[in-house]
């Protein structure tokens, strides 16, 4: 290999080579010309590139990121279904997910497969969907991007809290798992209209149908407490084999019994307040991309772009859009709401610390040679080449 290749790269790089002539991205700093060393996967050295020295592939002044790692991940849904009625088969929407991912610079990646039975957002969410889910993503031939799983409980379905209880019994310990309500009224939908605009735009309900439906739901909510309780009760017990996510926290005492219950992350936090309490109990915050790149919540809650320039985010995820990590990352800095270290920090090492993964998410010696190329366009930068060790987990 001697010069970038396009776009992104279809197989995997030797397992030894020497990248030069890039700019690195460090943790808190950027090397200007300097080269990358790779021996069995891993990176051996990050350093200035000697003067009259070669390398296997030229990079030409280009950015050189860790490679991007996304701790919630709702795209596949999207895959499978792009438009109403035309559900794809599972494992070819993996295959062209995947190309969007490597595209983005993603290398390692969590699903969110939801364990509810919600027929009303879109992509129907089922148990038995959710337990194909996770057979496809076991499944699915390691390769260039790293997929995983975020487990994400509806702490009032029944259905869905017995099958991921069966679901961990049989998996490794350290599993990412999310508990949440999206039940209009508290959490991601605090103020109700939001959510009947949302019914009204993405069902056609009219707005007297859309009150109707979010009052059943209410009263649905409320008839099932003893399964949130139970839920949560469970979480806590199970929280020293997992790393329990709360989503959508709200308030400082949310925080306060996620930490009570032994959670490790504060997901999307709807209000300042209880980013400020997370932080203050050293819990990473994750943001959402489409927030900050839109400047503001879809629907009322906190603005990323405000986290961010109050110190209080450490970690940036797609949500449902995969180009927008690096896009977020990229605008934060030229806003000067972060410096580039900092930004880049936010889609690698930030989300790497969230997912308890100690291998990846840095330029370091030892760690794993995930390497993105990136040309940093105005306004959005591009993903030139994907360098990531194939079957390497």
């Amino acid at each position: 290999m001697t010069a970038v290749a396009e776009a992104w790269t279809p197989a995997a790089p030797p397992a030894d080579y020497v990248l030069g002539h890039v700019r690195a991205v460090l943790p808190d700093r950027v090397i200007d010309d300097a080269r990358v060393v790779v021996r069995e996967d891993r990176i051996v050295a990050v350093e200035h590139h000697p003067a009259g020295i070669g390398s296997d592939v030229d990079g030409q002044g280009l950015l050189c990121v860790p490679g991007l790692v996304d701790t919630h991940s709702d795209g596949l849904e999207n895959e499978r279904l792009p438009r109403p009625g035309a559900e794809l088969p599972v494992e070819f929407a993996m295959l062209s997910f995947e190309g969007k991912l490597r595209a983005a610079g993603v290398t390692t990646v969590f699903h969110g497969v939801g364990f509810e039975e919600s027929h009303g957002r879109g992509m129907p969410r089922t148990v038995a969907g959710a337990q194909k889910l996770c057979e496809a993503i076991d499944a699915y031939p390691a390769g260039m991007v790293d997929h995983r799983i975020l487990y994400r409980l509806d702490v009032r379905s029944p259905e869905g809290l017995s099958a991921l209880r069966d679901r961990l019994d049989q998996v490794p310990d350290g599993a990412l798992v999310s508990h949440e309500d999206h039940t209009p009224g508290q959490g991601q939908y605090a103020d109700r209209e939001y959510y009947e605009r949302y019914l009204m735009g993405r069902r056609g309900l009219s707005g007297a149908e859309a009150r109707t439906h979010v009052d059943r739901l209410i009263a649905e909510r409320d008839g099932k407490l003893d399964v949130r309780e139970e839920a949560m009760t469970w979480l806590a017990e199970r929280s020293p084999r997992i790393r329990l996510l709360g989503h959508d926290p709200s308030s400082a005492s949310e925080i306060e019994e996620l930490r009570g219950r032994g959670g490790a992350v504060a997901e999307f936090p709807t209000t300042i307040g209880a980013a400020q309490a997370a932080r203050a109990h050293g819990f990473p915050v994750v943001m959402g991309a489409p927030n900050i790149l839109r400047g503001r919540s879809h629907n009322g809650n906190a603005s990323g772009r405000e986290l961010v320039e109050r110190g209080l985010v450490t970690a940036i995820a797609s949500d449902y859009l995969p180009s927008g990590l690096l896009a977020a990352a990229m605008l934060l800095a030229a806003e000067g709401l972060a410096t580039l270290p900092e930004a880049i920090g936010l889609v690698t090492g930030g989300p790497a610390e969230v997912a308890g993964l100690a291998d990846r998410g840095r330029l370091s010696p030892g760690l794993r040679a995930d390497l993105v190329l990136v040309e940093p366009r105005q306004p959005w930068p591009a993903v030139r080449t994907v360098l990531s060790p194939g079957g390497a987990r």
